[in-house]
């Protein structure tokens, strides 16, 4: 008799009553071992996500960029034009994957700035088991590719726990990907289930990380149905792309010269057209007009604009490329015979197109993360086109083309309260289980929707109980009554919105929203008390796009919709805060932290170290101990070094000698050196940084020791008073990644003798400088990295 599948695991089923076996009969046997399955016609399920994309980007929706794979899948499936997500990446995925909204899954901001507020500790409780973790339970293969950021920052160290993590308590059977907001696509730091790998490729013999995931993917599903063919898959496949750095290959980029030279604003007038020609949005639909904040193509300074146009042909390069590797993956399940009962969803984006690239866009967006956004005057990017999108940069385009990729709404990425932030097309394929062909959906329905979607299709319940927890009822609405009838009714009825103040409700069609925060203003923005936002009113059933605001011709309305919004605010854990000192500062906040006091001791082969996970020495006197021992051949390669090509520092042996690099945002560096080689054996190595002080990112003297004795000196001008990376870590006895100095080469520098251990220490005396990191430039930071 089947097992009921509300309670997971599926107890074993007991066996009841006499079993006889005779072993002088041939034909007695005991019964056969059932292996779990989940019910007949369960379909695979393939879950594509991609990242900071924009409404207004893809050609399946009108977009300037072409997505051949979108517009086939949506040729033999069906597009969804009112679909939506939260406006930031990690709340996306968490709701995504549980079917929760994301702040009752403990996902209202980022991992960063988590608190111990039940809806912002990026915890997600075990009441809410991942429908990774439901389908594996009820016999599903379970497989993820590509970024994960749904791991509490202080769980991402080689210890763990690996709870959040996709292979160790997320529900998948295997991940290869990256845990984090973003990746060098050229040099990505990434993890095979919980154990760390290194590409065995650089970008100069044809490596990127859409491909390589991709690779891999193929290889996982082709193995998965040679030997369990009767046995469904379920693959989560998630690209870093089209999350900055915008890294592509040099000939994608190339297909769009001169393509964007009309500007941004032209350029959303052709988006705009091209959607009605489509069917995407209505034919009374109306363009939005642009923000004061936003600046007119017309306005901007006439030697950046081959700049500018540049970032953008590497956006579109970007996103076409990373739409033909998912068409290879769709082309290995045609090839396999299982593309037909393989329910797919191709969601075109997490959340709006990202505006944190800022006004003028950046080669190298950590330099403008630490305050050194002057440096990249026009004339520096110029210098630097031909090098967007490749493996020296670290590049991001203009606000103006974010908006434009949103087209025809609203604001961007981060502003949840209008759909420029949350708005996503959306594509459904599955031959097998719809029949509708090359259709428009215009049900209203949000990411939450997905999990129970899947469910119904695999002919699963919801379950009530995993490893004996109580689960939190789904939040999200089934989107199967969609499939083959275009005229159904919504019966996603209400949601609302809500990310660091920015916040609206639907429901039945009305819209009330308001905008906190310009996402890409870093300082300077002066924000109103959240009593002083100004609430705008749309009805969307005549006014698609939240083009006229109605909220003082309908007060009265205005004011129910706002209480709506308070009241489904207090039922999904929503806190409006704005106490942003407390956020960053994890005490404050509530928020574990890994590193405490003045010292640290790191041994070797300890890598992958995030900045989380390692004192930070950024803005003060430091100094940097290693004991090693030295081969009879010489010194050579890294000690301990953190950061990346694109900033950061390393202590290395360079031809015998000891060495110290600071990378200053990948634009200069500045070395000290040891005049003579390091002898062979045991040795006490050290570098001594003198801060220069007066504020944020000064220079400083550097001295090299070797048993206590001077041996080198050197002077630093400038440093990174903010963050090196967002992916690349601390590693000893080895920089992995891509390489701080310029003396070595990425894959090949470890050291080639013993250390023994490595200690950080800031100096005593150092002043701490934590105090002048402005808060509110902290957080816009991190949710810049998101």
């Amino acid at each position: 008799m089947p097992q009921p599948r509300t309670h997971l695991p599926i107890p074993s089923a007991a066996r009841t009553g006499l079993i006889t076996y005779d072993a002088k009969d041939p034909d007695s046997t005991y019964p056969p071992i059932e292996q779990l399955r989940p019910p007949a016609g369960a379909p695979n399920v393939l879950l594509i996500l991609l990242d900071d994309v924009g409404f207004g980007a893809s050609s399946a929706f009108g977009g300037p960029c072409r997505t051949s794979t979108a517009e086939l899948l949506a040729g033999n499936g069906l597009r969804y034009n009112r679909f939506h997500t939260t406006a930031l990446c990690s709340p996306t995925r968490q709701a995504l994957l549980t079917g929760r909204n994301h702040h009752s899954a403990g996902m209202g901001g980022i991992t960063e700035i988590a608190t111990g507020a039940p809806g912002y500790s990026s915890v997600l409780p075990n009441t809410m088991s991942p429908i990774a973790r439901t389908l594996k339970l009820n016999g599903y293969n379970t497989a993820q590719f590509g970024k994960c950021h749904e791991v509490p920052v202080w769980q991402t160290s080689p210890v763990g726990p690996f709870d959040a993590w996709p292979s160790g308590g997320g529900g998948f059977e295997y991940f290869y990907g990256f845990i984090g907001g973003e990746a060098n696509q050229w040099y990505p730091s990434l993890y095979e289930g919980t154990t760390p790998v290194e590409v065995n490729r650089t970008p100069e013999e044809g490596y990127h990380f859409m491909a390589d995931m991709t690779d891999k993917a193929l290889g996982w599903i082709g193995q998965q149905k040679a030997l369990a063919p009767d046995r469904p898959f379920f693959v989560y496949f998630a690209p870093g792309a089209t999350h900055a750095p915008h890294h592509v290959p040099r000939e994608w980029a190339d297909k769009y010269r001169g393509r964007f030279d009309v500007g941004w604003d032209a350029l959303r007038e052709e988006t705009f057209a091209r959607q009605k020609e489509l069917g995407v949005i209505p034919a009374d639909c109306q363009l939005t007009s642009r923000h004061a904040e936003i600046p007119a193509w017309d306005d901007m300074p006439e030697d950046l604009k081959p700049v500018l146009c540049r970032q953008m042909e590497v956006y579109a390069g970007f996103l076409e490329y990373t739409d033909h590797h998912v068409g290879r993956l769709v082309d290995g399940l045609q090839r396999l015979g299982v593309l037909d009962d393989t329910l797919v969803f191709y969601i075109i984006d997490d959340n709006g197109a990202s505006a944190e690239g800022t006004i003028n866009g950046t080669y190298n967006e950590m330099l403008n993360f630490n305050g050194l956004a002057d440096i990249e005057t026009p004339r520096f990017m110029t210098d630097r086109l031909d090098k967007f999108g490749g493996p020296e940069s670290y590049n991001h385009y203009s606000v103006g083309w974010a908006h434009a990729m949103d087209t025809p709404y609203q604001w961007t990425k981060q502003v949840a309260s209008h759909w420029g932030g949350t708005r996503n097309g959306t594509i459904v394929h599955w031959p097998n289980g719809i029949a509708a062909k090359g259709e428009m959906r215009w049900q209203f329905h949000h990411v939450i929707d997905v999990a129970p979607t899947i469910l119904e299709a695999a002919g699963l319940p919801e379950p009530l109980f995993v490893n004996g927890v109580q689960q939190h009822p789904i939040e999200g609405v089934s989107m199967a009554y969609s499939f083959d009838d275009a005229q159904a009714p919504d019966r996603h009825e209400t949601q609302y919105f809500e990310m660091f103040g920015n916040r609206g409700i639907y429901h039945k069609g009305w819209t009330a929203v308001t905008k906190h925060k310009t996402p890409w203003i870093l300082v300077g923005e002066q924000t109103v008390a959240f009593d002083d936002d100004v609430w705008e009113l749309y009805d969307t059933t005549k006014d698609w796009s939240q083009a006229k605001d109605l909220a003082k011709e309908m007060p009265e309305k205005l004011h129910e919709l706002q209480r709506l919004w308070l009241i489904e605010a207090t039922r999904y854990n929503v806190l409006l805060d704005d106490d942003t000192a407390s956020r960053i500062n994890p005490d404050l906040a509530g928020r574990p932290v890994l590193i405490r006091g003045n010292t640290q001791v790191l041994f070797s082969n300890m890598g992958r170290l995030s900045e989380n996970c390692v004192l930070n020495l950024k803005n003060k006197s430091h100094t940097v101990t290693a004991e090693v021992e030295v081969p009879e051949t010489g010194a050579e390669g890294v000690i301990v070094a953190q950061g990346a090509s694109i900033g950061g520092w390393s202590l290395y042996a360079n031809d015998g000698k000891l060495k110290y690099c600071y990378n200053l945002g990948g634009i200069k560096h500045f070395y000290a050196e040891s005049a003579d080689p390091l002898p062979a054996g045991a040795h006490q190595v050290r570098m001594e940084f003198a801060y220069a002080g007066g504020g944020l990112g000064k220079g400083g003297e550097v001295t090299l020791y070797v048993d206590g004795q001077q041996v080198g000196e050197g002077h630093v001008e400038a440093t990174l008073a903010i963050v090196f990376s967002a992916d690349d870590g601390c590693d000893v006895g080895m920089d992995s990644g891509s390489p701080v100095s310029p003396d070595y080469a990425p894959g090949s520098n470890a050291f080639n003798g013993r250390i023994k251990g490595v200690q950080l220490a800031i100096a005593e005396a150092a002043a701490a400088a934590g105090h002048l990191v402005d808060p509110e430039h902290a957080i816009r930071i991190a949710l810049a990295r998101q």
